[in-house]
């Protein structure tokens, strides 16, 4: 009987002490807030389903469009979606063709090889996983709308 109130007493503290965890991160400024600069420039798309395809799958991380979601103002979700979106932004922004985009020479090996969209990204937003003619169609698109509007060149 002894062994069981022991139990009971260190799942009880440990249940309370993961809660007050939680709670004590939600005072973490950290990804709360998450905004949406103007858009400045996007490319001259080559076809209007490129941009469809980008758009649901690409512009949450790499665009000034980001949706949030209810789960985007809890950490430590907001913390991992705050990251993804800075990073992806800074690397190719869609909605910041009027500057340099580093990203653009990598698109079709990561698309292609399922790095983007990120799986865990995919498992919640599922109109944003791409069959693979998708993923073709998506690439195609992307490479061809590089080609006829390229961001401007680097200093």
């Amino acid at each position: 009987m002894d062994e069981t109130k022991g139990r009971r007493h260190i799942v009880r503290w440990t249940v309370l002490g993961i809660l007050g965890l939680f709670l004590v991160i939600q005072l973490v400024p950290y990804g709360r807030t998450l905004s949406n600069p103007p858009v400045t420039m996007e490319p001259q798309w080559d076809d209007p389903q490129t941009r469809e395809l980008a758009s649901a799958s690409c512009f949450d991380c790499h665009s000034n469009e980001t949706k949030t979601y209810w789960y985007s103002k809890i950490a430590p979700f907001s913390w991992l979606i705050q990251h993804d979106v800075d990073d992806g932004r800074s690397v190719l922004n869609f909605s910041e063709w009027d500057r340099p985009q580093e990203g653009t020479g990598d698109v079709a090996e990561l698309v292609n090889g399922g790095e983007m969209p990120p799986w865990y990204y995919t498992l919640i937003h599922s109109g944003a996983k791409l069959s693979d003619a998708e993923k073709q169609q998506l690439v195609a698109g992307l490479q061809a709308t590089f080609q006829n509007s390229p961001p401007i060149a680097g200093g």
